[in-house]
């Protein structure tokens, strides 16, 4: 069955792009924003998180309680998140119900009320939020480590802000920012499932029209990776130990090896830190490996939470595999294995209409144009285990590796030689 994408630009600067699905009877559709928390500046950390919070507080002419009886009244399901270099907002609804969606999206994207009395209750809420993130430790070690990772860059900090920036946001300052960042080059429209092109550009055309097209460039320049080692005593039932190296950016050449390589190492249960840490010798319930991946930088880090007395042997495991992947080859074996489990799992994340119209959207947002799924299938075919170890051996040098811990570890000492990859 032939897949259309059809990617549109609108006479007022909006992207469209549009995927039709026939055999559902669902669309997801988002407004999607090419701003994020690193493009706000440090005085206003978290504005981007706050603003998006506040769309859904009410417009000129909805409250808050009507747009959520508006989409519950068709079944509906509305979120929206944030994220450093984006943000979303998407409705999935029937595929009879998209002009509804459409009104919707358009009406919280254009005519926020930012009314003082729900910025300051919003405040509140956000400020849970943050006191959430201290209590999620596992959360809490990754927001850590990044902080630390890319000190004093605007990618290593919060994307919820911190307690003083959160306080001090104001109704101005909101609108401010709300009026640089909403504006038509920076917004792209995404619908995917049983649409015609036809039909949503008419709709999209019509309640966008009115959409702002300044455009406020802005200045991104690339964070300066600090491997430290940051130990924080928090009183806890085990610890949490995040390591991790420079990775490479969303459009890296060798991104396909790089996927292979964290599969391989820490993305699947069949993976060598499952297995190593886990299965054979019990020291964790939780181990995974992860890859972030920005406009110009990137980050590979692993994730362990282990027995406070467990911490030192957790630590050896895992350098001994990083030094494994640069040292030998990968087996055939093991090489088509990591390849199928990303092959499958990425076409079963795409069998949902919500987690398309995200794919596309991350596409269109980090390269301009679309990859069809047979050239991204063909991306990963083609590594090579040479490819993996070349990959390795470009990022687990020596001194790259940084690492966090967090647990009741008073007394713990983390000398740099230990975390040696040489």
């Amino acid at each position: 069955m032939a897949v259309t994408i059809v990617r549109d630009l609108l006479p007022n600067g909006l992207r469209l792009v549009t995927e039709r699905m026939p055999h559902v009877r669902s669309v997801s559709i988002g407004v999607w924003l090419a701003r994020g928390s690193r493009h706000e500046p440090v005085e206003q950390s978290g504005i981007a998180h706050f603003v998006e919070h506040m769309l859904f507080k009410g417009t000129a002419t909805r409250s808050a309680e009507d747009i959520a009886q508006t989409v519950d009244s068709i079944g509906g399901q509305m979120d929206a998140f944030t994220a450093k270099e984006y943000a979303s907002y998407y409705i999935k609804v029937l595929d009879e119900h998209l002009p509804i969606a459409v009104d919707v999206l358009s009406d919280i994207v254009m005519r926020p009320a930012f009314t003082p009395d729900d910025i300051e209750r919003e405040k509140k809420v956000v400020l849970e939020e943050i006191k959430m993130v201290e209590d999620t430790p596992d959360d809490l070690v990754h927001e850590l480590f990044t902080e630390h990772f890319w000190r004093n860059h605007p990618l290593g900090r919060p994307i919820l802000g911190t307690r003083e920036t959160v306080e001090s946001l104001t109704a101005d300052g909101l609108r401010r920012y709300f009026s640089a960042a909403y504006t038509s080059p920076n917004l792209i429209v995404v619908a995917v499932g049983n649409v015609e092109h036809a039909q949503v550009r008419d709709l999209v055309g019509r309640y966008f029209e009115e959409l702002p097209s300044s455009r406020q460039p802005v200045v991104e320049r690339p964070p300066r990776v600090v491997p430290d080692v940051v130990i924080r005593n928090k009183e806890l039932e085990q610890s949490h130990v995040c390591l991790g190296t420079s990775g490479y950016q969303q459009d890296h050449a060798d991104r396909y090896a790089s996927y292979v390589l964290n599969t391989v190492l820490g993305g699947s249960m069949s993976s060598r830190l499952f297995q190593n840490v886990r299965e054979k010798r019990g020291l964790a319930y939780s181990v995974f490996s992860g890859l972030s991946a920005y406009r110009d930088a990137g980050s590979v880090t692993i994730y362990a939470g282990c027995a406070n007395d467990a911490v030192g042997e957790l630590v050896d495991v895992v350098i001994a595999e990083l030094r494994r992947l640069k040292e030998e080859s990968l087996p055939d074996s093991e090489l088509r294995r990591a390849k199928d489990h990303l092959k499958g799992s990425l076409m079963l994340n795409l069998e949902s209409t919500s987690s398309r119209m995200s794919h596309l959207a991350r596409q269109e947002i980090y390269f301009d144009r679309q990859f069809g799924l047979d050239e991204t299938l063909d991306g990963v075919e083609r590594v090579t285990a040479d490819d993996v170890q070349r990959v390795a051996r470009d990022l687990f040098t020596d001194g790259a590796l940084a690492a966090t811990v967090l647990g009741a570890v008073n007394g713990l000492v983390l000398p740099r030689e230990k975390l040696s990859l040489g």
